[in-house]
């Protein structure tokens, strides 16, 4: 017990008489310090007292499909900041190959009395994926909010970036520069934002699009070149890729068939992440607005915390097509 009072009364910047005080829920403790001391103990992973486990920690959790692909760090920055401005701690969440799964992330959430979630990327994006975790959360009424794909059976809000539109832009800008043998890389089949992007494009390519046109892969770096690979050997002269490492690995694939990127094969990523201007050539990418995504769901989250009606839809976000040195005329043949 004292080496639990040190440790919290170190982390608050209060004595240990004050962090006391408030685990034997005592008064002349403000509500701010009182709140920072329970902040505290949730954080170091001490169970409250039994009289104080009944209300919410000022923690909000935030769960991450991976860190490798720089969107999602930069997602946390945003959020994690607006989470601060509000007086919440994020508690960051994200998934490794054979680490914690996001089921079991929300398990140890819930039992740290989070007062709500903002899931960036994961399961609830595949259709086909185990959903239960996420109805846990709706039937304990914990404030949910979802970035970049929605739950058709569950009530939750949602802020997405119009994937519509950027397959649309891209499309355009290839056609624009004289493409007609334009194939997609995307993400798995049950991944509803992929689902989404070839809607588009068939509807862009004017009703119809040939299969061979179309390749799935895993969202890496590797994946895109695999997927690229076979795209080229089909004869495609510009590729749209779901992500920006896909558009990366299909630049690799056009350079290990002695190819050159753009002259005879046009890439165009999504998300325009960090460092895409330094790539060789830059990337022509979709430029998701991050800041305006991450700040909308922060405030939804918060609305929802203190009990106000928010609007359970998705909200869709103008993407900006952003052409740098990674497209360009179609090659005449």
């Amino acid at each position: 017990m004292t080496r639990r009072l040190a440790q919290v009364a170190k982390k608050v910047g209060v004595s240990e008489a004050t962090v006391s005080r408030v685990l034997n829920d005592k008064p002349g403790v403000s509500e701010a310090t009182r709140q920072s001391v329970l902040s505290a103990l949730d954080v170091l992973g001490y169970e409250r007292p039994t009289q104080l486990r009944g209300e919410r920690a000022r923690l909000v959790g935030l769960v991450l499909p991976e860190l490798q692909n720089p969107i999602f760090p930069a997602f946390a920055e945003v959020i994690g900041g607006a989470l601060a401005q509000q007086g919440l701690t994020p508690v960051l969440c994200t998934q490794t190959k054979g680490g914690v799964s996001e089921a079991d992330y929300v398990e140890l959430l819930l039992q740290q009395q989070v007062s709500g979630v903002v899931f960036a990327g994961g399961l609830f994006a595949q259709a086909d994926a185990p959903h239960d975790h996420y109805r846990l959360l709706a039937e304990r009424n914990i404030p949910v909010v979802l970035i970049n794909a929605s739950i058709p059976d569950l009530d939750f809000p949602c802020i997405a970036c119009d994937d519509a539109v950027a397959v649309e832009q891209s499309w355009r800008h290839l056609v624009s520069l004289g493409h007609q043998r334009i194939g997609l890389v995307l993400g798995p089949g049950d991944h509803i934002p992929s689902l989404r992007r070839l809607r588009a494009a068939v509807q862009a390519a004017g009703g119809s699009m040939a299969e061979e046109f179309v390749e799935r892969s895993m969202f890496s770096l590797e994946g895109g070149q695999a997927a690229a690979s076979r795209l080229i050997d089909r004869g495609v002269t510009g590729i749209i890729c779901a992500s920006d490492p896909l558009a990366l690995g299909a630049v690799r694939a056009a350079r290990r068939r002695s190819l050159a990127v753009p002259h005879d094969i046009s890439v165009v990523g999504y998300d325009d992440s960090a460092f895409m201007t330094c790539t060789e050539p830059p990337l022509t990418t979709v430029r998701q607005p991050i800041e305006a995504m991450g700040r909308a769901a922060v405030d939804l989250l918060c609305a929802q915390i203190q009990g106000t009606e928010v609007p359970h839809r998705e909200l869709l976000f103008e993407p900006e097509l952003v052409v740098r040195g990674s497209t360009a005329q179609a090659a005449v043949k």
